[in-house]
């Protein structure tokens, strides 16, 4: 069946737009659904079309500022690929407010309850889960929270499908995966957890319960959703190590400007991580690289995808793409020759086909044929006008045959030999449209890719714009 893509929300049917395998009438139902439930456009009452039209576009316009996508109030790929990214389902406001209205608990003691289990794991992983979720929170607040066993809990959590009568049935497999209410009476604080999920206890496959409880208690103490990508409240789900999860600074502010901090905590205390800002001007970027026309920005544990035809910027973490990569990655270039993408950390080396991480990875950094004291590279360019890869270590540049397989003899040279006018460290490097950009601290160096004339220094963000 042929797919669709709306063009100022007229429905137009096409094979080619987006490719996608959805039906017509299927992807008009879940279009309308996801902006029903999230973005509170209502259900369809009239029959005229203008109106409904029109209140579909404000609502996507909506929808678009929220996550910073491209405001047209048009269904493009890159909006209904983030409709289309299992997510929680609580409704989507801004930042990191609270709900309207600022629901809080009065209390700072409270209680939770698991009323049932989903067969996915065992009785002492959920639990453990929950725990650990609720802990989080308790972290950095005077709240606590104790466990009970029967009655009437603060917290009551459940696992459940489809309509489990509370007015927001679940939608099967993926979709929305759990959803919270805010602190008040009765149904408030509660957590529903949709059990048509795969939820794992330590896996990076299928859904973490400990990131999406986190997440839903979030809501539970009062929380709205952020449009911070690097939050835990950000309402699409992305895998991180939950053995080194702190919670992010933007989560933090959050709740402690409903609560407080704790006043517990005597000792040094854990440094909440920031999501890096790509206007800010002393960025220091890991890596650089082309991805298929795309230029891809590393810093942390996020990267920056650019579209250099239409100036779109996207912001997000890495786990989300690749839960296998690490963060603070060290260097990352394409390779045309291997349709690859290498990205490389220490001793170790990812590639990439497209987004998909390649079989057999990671090797050894070995596999460059570097010398053996070569244990870390600084960066590494891929030269189109020579076909070479260049390593960056320390103060000197290593040049790899890529055809041969080895180390070009002669190197390896000093920087200021290969890029006259380069001092300082190169910590990112890519080449672009004839021309080698080289990343020191918070300054970019534009050399010509034919000559390595020096030409412009720049700063970091200046294919990043603000």
């Amino acid at each position: 069946a042929p797919c669709v893509y709306i063009d100022s929300l007229t429905l137009v049917l096409t094979t080619v737009a987006l490719q996608y395998t959805e039906c017509k009438l299927t992807l008009i139902f879940f279009f309308q659904n996801y902006l029903n439930q999230l973005y509170g456009l209502p259900k369809q009452t009239t029959s005229d079309a203008e109106k409904r039209s029109s209140a579909m576009s404000l609502r996507l316009k909506e929808m678009q500022q929220f996550f910073r996508l491209k405001v047209t109030g048009r269904l493009d790929e890159e909006t209904l690929d983030v409709m289309k990214k299992p997510r929680c389902g609580v409704p989507d406001v801004a930042a990191y407010s609270t709900f309207q209205g600022d629901y809080k608990w009065k209390k700072h003691d409270l209680t939770y309850r698991i009323e049932n289990y989903t067969p996915d794991m065992s009785v002492a992983e959920v639990d453990d889960s929950i725990k650990r979720a609720l802990q989080v929170w308790a972290d950095v607040t005077p709240l606590r929270f104790t466990r009970i066993y029967s009655g009437t809990a603060d917290i009551m959590i459940s696992f459940a499908v489809g309509d489990h009568r509370d007015g927001y049935p679940f939608d099967g497999p993926n979709g929305f995966l759990a959803h919270a209410f805010p602190p008040f009476e009765g149904i408030g604080g509660d957590a529903h957890f949709d059990d048509d999920e795969k939820f794992f206890y330590r896996s990076p496959q299928g859904y973490n319960l400990f990131l999406v409880a986190a997440h839903e208690f979030g809501h539970s103490l009062g929380l709205e959703h952020s449009q911070d990508p690097g939050a835990l409240m950000y309402p699409t789900y992305v895998y991180r190590d939950i053995d080194t999860f702190v919670l992010p600074k933007d989560d933090v502010d959050g709740i402690q400007s409903l609560y407080g901090p704790n006043p517990d905590i005597t000792g040094p205390k854990p440094t909440p991580p920031v999501t890096p800002n790509k206007c800010d001007p002393k960025l220091v970027l890991d890596a650089v690289t082309m991805l298929r026309g795309e230029i891809m920005f590393f810093k942390g544990s996020f990267f920056w995808r650019s579209y250099p035809l239409s100036a779109t910027v996207e912001q997000h973490l890495i786990t989300s793409f690749w839960p296998e990569i690490p963060d603070h990655i060290d260097a990352a270039f394409e390779s045309p020759l291997e349709d690859k993408v290498f990205i490389i950390k220490g001793e170790k080396v990812w590639a990439l086909y497209g987004y998909d991480i390649a079989q057999g990875y990671p090797k050894s950094l070995s596999m460059f044929h570097l010398p053996r004291k070569v244990q870390k590279v600084d960066a590494v360019l891929y030269d189109e006008t020579s076909y070479k890869i260049l390593f960056f270590v320390n103060n000197q540049i290593y040049s790899y045959n890529e055809e041969q397989r080895r180390v070009e003899k002669g190197y390896p040279k000093a920087m200021e030999d290969v890029f006259p006018g380069m001092t300082g460290k190169v910590t990112a490097a890519f080449q672009y449209k004839g021309f080698n950009y080289l990343f020191s601290g918070s300054k970019m160096f534009e050399f010509s890719a034919y000559n390595n004339k020096l030409l412009r220094v720049l700063n970091n963000n200046y294919f990043l714009p603000c």
